[in-house]
């Protein structure tokens, strides 16, 4: 039996799907458990409302405002090295999230949790975009964000046992046993999987191209559209509807489950209509589902709402392949940086401006959010149906690969 084994065992460890697979999971179950308790936790130890609520997720993000500072890494690190001490970071940061309930607490570990995080999505945006092909990558991008969706429903799910078995107010042991889950699974990685280089160097240094401008576009309001939901639409839950954590880790349980089962036919999705009809759809049913968010008195209508946001996330796999096919190869660590960096400028200023707004009437949150969407629905117009070099707008006519 173990030499049957072994050769899987070997292969698995030199596969870089199964290592983005690995740090995938790694990532999604220290920041959903994080973000599980996040509402409820300062709610009821930290008395926040709408702007400390906003403000907190403004400083989540800057962090990843800062994603382009990833480039000097890159210069003295190999990415996937990157990788494993951004995990660790996170780690720290969700471990010492319940021993602070107060705001200034709770922006200190939520900074360093966020640091982790962006830094890690940053490089593994890039190691997909190096270590994948082009024909492979949407149905292996779908496979990854699988795994992430499971590593939600496991931790959500316990979450959700722990809440159904009465009041939890142990904030400072979760946050802490969830942090110590993240740093040994990172170390069983470090020790497992080899190392791993995309076939073109990357460039070193900061890159800004003209002819990217759309796909620049499309991840700035990415990003803004993408903070409504993170900061806001489970807030709506607690603070509007009532939900208890027990309610709010099955809604996450939910989301997570059907992802899971979702995401891989939806990055098969992309394969078979292409980017430009998935940003399309993606933005179509987004509008639906602000708007719902603003007009609805339903907490059952609110959650269906939620789950749709929360499942459709997954098709902003197709903003990273419409790159990887218009974008030059040794741009893609350099590109992943700024990009992260473009996505991350209206989350820093959403936030804490739309919390205020929310202070007067939440539904403006959430009307804002379809301006949003139906922009980027008119972006996402400009995206030709065969994207390549030369061919980055519907604008463009030359077939020849630019300079800029």
């Amino acid at each position: 039996m173990a030499d049957t084994d072994a050769p899987t065992s070997k292969a698995w460890a030199q596969s870089p799907a199964a290592f983005l697979i690995a740090l995938s999971f790694i990532n999604w179950i220290g920041f959903a458990g994080w973000f599980g308790l996040l509402n409820n936790f300062t709610v009821e130890r930290a008395g926040f409302g709408w702007f400390e609520t906003g403000l907190t997720q403004t400083v989540r993000e800057i962090p990843g405002f800062l994603a382009f500072t990833a480039i000097f890494w890159f210069m003295w690190f190999r990415e996937q090295t990157v990788a494993y001490v951004s995990l660790a970071l996170l780690a720290l940061g969700i471990a010492l999230t319940g021993y602070f309930p107060t705001l200034t607490g709770v922006l200190i570990t939520t900074f360093v949790m966020s640091l982790g995080f962006h830094y890690f999505e940053t490089v593994n945006h890039s190691l997909q975009l190096q270590l994948l092909s082009k024909s492979e990558a949407p149905y292996v991008m779908g496979r990854i964000a699988s795994t992430g969706a499971l590593a939600q429903f496991i931790a959500y799910g316990a979450l959700a046992l722990l809440g159904l078995a009465g009041p939890t107010r142990l904030y400072e042991v979760l946050y802490l046993a969830i942090g110590l889950v993240c740093l040994a699974l990172t170390a069983v990685v470090l020790t497992y999987f080899s190392r791993f280089d995309g076939p073109v160097a990357q460039h070193k240094g900061f890159v800004l191209r003209r002819r990217y401008w759309l796909y620049y576009a499309i991840v700035f309001l990415s990003g803004a559209r993408r903070q409504i939901f993170f900061a806001f639409a489970g807030f709506l839950m607690v603070k509007v509807f009532g939900f208890s954590l027990a309610n709010m880790a099955l809604l996450m349980l939910v989301t997570a489950a059907l992802t899971t089962i979702a995401a891989p036919s939806l990055g098969a999705l992309v394969a078979r209509i292409g980017e430009r009809n998935t940003m399309l759809l993606e933005n179509a049913v987004l509008i639906v589902v602000f708007a719902g968010y603003a007009l609805t008195s339903s907490g059952a209508v609110a959650a269906v709402l939620y789950v749709i946001d929360g499942v459709f996330f997954t098709l902003a796999i197709a903003q990273r392949t419409y790159f990887q096919k218009i974008g030059d190869p040794a741009d893609m660590a350099s590109t992943a940086s700024v990009a992260f960096t473009i996505n991350h400028i209206a989350a820093v200023v959403i936030p804490v401006t739309f919390g205020l707004l929310g202070m007067g009437n939440p539904s403006l949150i959430f009307w804002l959010g379809c301006l949003i969407a139906a922009a980027s629905l008119a972006f996402a117009l400009l995206v030709p149906t065969g994207p390549e070099p030369g061919r980055e707008t519907v604008l463009d006519t030359s077939r020849v690969q630019p300079a800029e």
